[in-house]
């Protein structure tokens, strides 16, 4: 019978903190498992990542492209199609979507696309629809609203 007295962790799955510094019995003295010299063996170093000794870094060598555009949206998109698996009777919005594992979390704003076959009446409120996605669900008979 297993007690909680009776409780030993697996045979060699628990080892002893590596004392370094400790004199030369320990196997770890003197140079502390740090070498001889250099930066690394110095009190206080740490290396940034993406350092290379004072060579010019691959990052700063390589020429930057294009233009990063601060004010640009990004869309959580789904399809008429995934919209018209979903069988409950509700009002899809953003939060649902996201709460059912549709969309990500990180999007903040949803659109919806055209692509599939709408066979029922949904609600949608959306942030963007597409042409073609508003034509079916209105034709399914059922709305759209957009948010912003």
């Amino acid at each position: 019978m297993i007690t909680l007295d009776s409780l030993k962790p697996d045979k060699g799955s628990v080892r002893n903190k590596k004392r370094v510094g400790r004199g030369p019995g320990s196997g770890h003295g003197k140079t502390a498992c740090r070498g001889q010299k250099g930066q690394k063996s110095r009190s206080g170093a740490s290396i940034p990542p993406g350092f290379q000794g004072g060579q010019m870094p691959l990052y700063r060598q390589l020429p930057k492209r294009g233009f990063k555009n601060p004010f640009r949206k990004s869309y959580g998109v789904i399809n008429v199609g995934v919209l018209n698996e979903i069988q409950e009777d509700v009002v899809i919005d953003l939060a649902y979507l996201q709460g059912r594992g549709l969309i990500r979390k990180r999007d903040k704003l949803l659109k919806v696309l055209g692509d599939g076959e709408l066979t029922r009446p949904i609600k949608v409120k959306a942030h963007a629809v597409s042409q073609a996605a508003r034509e079916k669900i209105e034709k399914a008979g059922g709305s759209v609203e957009l948010v912003q």
